[in-house]
């Protein structure tokens, strides 16, 4: 029989986390909190030695709906995803789309070459590419002597 410490702690913010996974989709996925809330697009963040790369999906919306700035490393995308007009002769039995205005923002961790950032839409999927600046990226320091 081995022994095993008991970490009473752990435990504790293991439980706490689950629940708060559990409530956060339980309440995320509510159509009365959903209106509430808005939307918010979903968004990967990548980063290799040369560049950021954010890719987002951004179903229904345009070029002309989205917004995008960096200011102080912080990279801001906003816009809004505007709801179908309701005509006279049609009644909505359900309702699960989600529409509003929306902003995400990102703290990138190294200076940016602003002349050469570049964004794409296309098919609902914004692309937006951030080069490092050149003091920003790793770089072989020889040893003398």
């Amino acid at each position: 029989m081995s022994l095993v410490r008991w970490r009473p702690f752990e435990d504790l913010v293991s439980v706490q986390d689950e629940l708060s996974r559990v409530f956060d989709d339980a309440v995320l996925r509510s159509p009365r909190f959903r209106t509430v809330r808005g939307w918010y697009p979903v968004v990967d963040l990548m980063e290799n030695e040369e560049e950021f790369r954010l890719v987002a999906e951004l179903p229904g919306l345009g070029r002309e709906d989205v917004k995008i700035s960096l200011t102080d490393s912080v990279l801001t995308l906003r816009g809004e995803k505007k709801t179908e007009k309701q005509q006279a002769n049609q009644n909505w039995h359900h309702v699960e789309r989600t529409y509003g205005t929306f902003e995400r923002s990102f703290q990138l961790t190294a200076p940016v070459d602003n002349a050469k950032i570049g964004a794409k839409f296309k098919d609902g999927v914004l692309t937006v590419v951030l080069p490092k600046s050149e003091e920003s990226r790793p770089r072989d320091i020889q040893i003398e002597g």
